[in-house]
């Protein structure tokens, strides 16, 4: 391997950035031998947790945005892993639910996920993992506009 220069290897942000590529690398890898992509996986994962949601809720909830949001249900409809249906509450609105295909689907994305993440930090520690993981959540959370 190359070496880095010293100003880069001390940086934070930059080190951050090195790991989101391989990362999302990974991750884009596994996801595509599901036949999915990263954005199903926000969208099945909210719809799991919080149930049936408009469209522009799951924006704010995965973080997409709504054009997004709409090409990735669009897919999900057609793979049969979610309903979109009129919202009866509101006329203009779609309400998007999980379908039992979905539940599947988000199970395996789970499995592949779950490599990914052992792939990702297997030089770490158990604890070592959880401390990072409690120190990213912190900066997240520190950032977040909303």
């Amino acid at each position: 391997m190359d070496p880095i220069p010293e100003r880069l290897a001390v940086k934070p942000s930059w080190l951050i950035t090195q790991l989101a590529m391989h990362a999302r690398r990974l991750v884009f890898d596994g996801f595509a031998a599901t036949g999915a992509r990263g954005y199903h996986y926000r969208i099945l994962a909210a719809l799991h947790e919080f149930g049936p949601a408009s469209q522009a809720q799951l924006g704010r909830w995965c973080r997409i945005d709504r054009s997004d949001v709409v090409a990735a249900v669009n897919e999900l409809v057609e793979l049969g892993h979610v309903d979109r249906t009129p919202d009866p509450d509101h006329g203009r609105r779609n309400r998007v639910s999980l379908t039992d295909a979905g539940r599947e689907q988000l199970a395996r994305m789970d499995v592949v996920l779950d490599r990914v993440q052992a792939e990702l930090l297997e030089p770490l520690s158990v604890q070592e993992r959880k401390t990072l993981t409690d120190l990213l959540s912190r900066l997240v959370a520190h950032h977040d506009p909303t």
